[in-house]
């Protein structure tokens, strides 16, 4: 096939991290010299749209994705992929123009299903349900980016209660350490120097192979060539002190956690079914403050879980207002069939959650905002993107605040070490290269 027919493909992407990590190596199953990969901005030959499930209003974002595709390429096929194609696979093939719905694990195999890209009047649909013997399926991102996403672990076996992953992704598996080692220093032959430890539940890291979590940032730390490792969402119950102090010692793994909270009040994280007490949450972060004073800490809060009353909100909010966290990731609870939660008593109004969660964000905003003042005048590490807006260049120092400076080609995918010197009118840290 040569460039003159070959098909434009372009792939959209909601929901997770790990998504975008999975849709980045399913786009590399199509091979260049058959398919001219398009920004989904523009009219296509095919889309593939890699879906979310986690609430209501992902599902509605998924929908309404599918149909602006649809609309601006009428001709184009339509494969919708991922979390909600594997739960409701029916619903998405119930709209208009759609060709394809794969779930989580046939979308690894698009290719095979691409063979025949005729528009079809009733779409084809597999999505089988997932099972304890379903393996775990590589992936990481690549292309022009700083830095790169590795998938360590996939699936979940919490079950707590609000939450449809164990449904969409299956049990809690993971690839042994030395493929993962493998995959690293292919990621650091191509220039890059950070890697993002993705996955759905990464300190859980271990269940297929009985390697623990820690070994592998280790091993992943010795990479030549890797000189940052990030690690995205680790529970409370799996920050151990070993990993805290770990952080503390080996400078290529940046001081910059984020926790799921879900809520400060142990009688809703009882209804959750979460694995800890408010108290295990607050030590974690006292632990990390402690030795550790300029680490940036998220969390993630979700607020109106049922039966949750104006007094347990408040003291959500009190709780978290007294601890030294730097950013929030807000939700409003959003009720998933087949979640033990859907069944549960005591609902509290949207317009009740919604103001919850703007209490909240203001909360998270006034959090980032003393974060950022209490590092003006600190010296940090910071990887700058490759990406140019407005005549400036940004990045990310360690403890996750965003920097920006004055536009120069040598800085791009390039380690500086800074001054932080204040905080810009656009809410980045202004910052003055010290070499």
């Amino acid at each position: 096939m040569n460039n003159l027919t070959r098909k434009k493909i372009a792939f959209h992407t909601l929901g997770c991290k790990l998504n975008f990590t999975e849709t980045s190596a399913i786009s590399r199953l199509f091979p260049e010299d058959q398919f001219e990969r398009v920004p989904a901005t523009q009219q296509a030959d095919i889309y593939i749209i890699n879906t979310c499930t986690v609430t209501d209003t992902a599902d509605k974002k998924c929908r309404q994705a599918i149909k602006k595709f649809i609309h601006r390429s009428p001709y184009a096929f339509i494969a919708v992929v991922g979390c909600y194609a594997q739960l409701k696979p029916q619903e998405i093939s119930s709209i208009p123009g759609v060709d394809l719905v794969l779930g989580n694990n046939e979308k690894f195999d698009i290719s095979y299903y691409l063979s025949n890209l005729t528009k079809r009047s009733k779409p084809h649909v597999y999505s089988c349900a997932l099972s304890p013997s379903d393996k775990f399926i590589d992936a990481c991102s690549a292309g022009d980016r700083t830095r790169s996403f590795l998938k360590v672990q996939d699936g979940c076996d919490y079950g707590c209660a609000y939450c449809t992953v164990p449904l969409a992704r299956g049990h809690s598996r993971n690839p042994d350490i030395a493929s993962l080692v493998t995959e690293a220093e292919r990621i650091a032959g191509k220039g890059i120097k950070e890697i993002v430890l993705t996955g759905v539940n990464i300190g859980d890291f271990g269940k297929s192979t009985g390697e623990p979590f820690i070994l592998l940032i280790k091993e992943l730390a010795d990479v030549k060539g890797i000189e940052r490792i990030r690690l995205s969402s680790i529970e409370p119950n799996l920050l151990t002190d070993e990993l805290i102090e770990l952080v503390r010692h080996n400078k290529k793994i940046l001081p910059h956690f984020h926790i799921p909270l879900q809520s400060g009040c142990n009688k809703i994280l009882g209804l959750m079914k979460r694995r800890y007490k408010r108290e295990l949450f607050s030590n974690r972060i006292e632990k990390i403050k402690k030795i550790i004073p300029f680490a940036g800490i998220g969390a993630d809060v979700i607020t109106g879980f049922p039966e949750e009353t104006d007094d347990d909100f408040e003291e959500t909010y009190t709780f978290i207002e007294k601890l030294p966290v730097t950013y929030l990731h807000v939700f409003t609870f959003s009720e998933r069939p087949g979640t033990t939660a859907a069944g549960l008593p005591g609902k509290v109004s949207h317009e009740e959650k919604e103001k919850r969660s703007r209490k909240l964000i203001s909360l998270s905003e006034l959090k980032h905002h003393q974060f950022m003042n209490l590092n003006i005048g600190q010296t940090a590490d910071v990887l700058f993107e490759k990406t140019r807006s407005g005549g400036m260049i940004s990045g990310f120092s360690g403890n996750y605040l965003r920097v920006e400076y004055p536009w120069q080609d040598g800085l791009a995918g390039e380690i500086k070490k800074v001054s932080m010197k204040g905080i810009s009118l656009s809410g980045k840290m202004n910052i003055e290269i010290i070499n």
